[in-house]
């Protein structure tokens, strides 16, 4: 178990009894969240310096990261030889 630290968090009242309704480990569960959208800015970071770089992605590009997202991606669908 990694290392904690208690902290206080204010939040709506209905949403602290919508979030009780869906779990009774509610630290667990904003951990879990907090967690998710870190990654989703730290992604979104990355792939920012990636177009700053390498200019914006291409339509091709866009659909086969959301085929690999979906899953939907395999080396059938592949269209490149490399």
């Amino acid at each position: 178990m990694s290392a904690t630290t208690r902290i206080t968090v204010t939040l709506p009242t209905d949403q602290v009894a919508e979030l009780k309704k869906l779990t009774d480990n509610v630290s667990g569960y904003v951990a879990e969240a907090v967690a998710r959208q870190i990654r989703h800015q730290l992604l979104a970071e990355d792939l920012r310096r990636h177009q700053d770089a390498h200019g914006a992605f291409t339509e091709k590009e866009l659909a086969e990261a959301h085929a690999r997202i979906r899953g939907s991606y395999g080396p059938a669908n592949r269209t490149d030889t490399a």
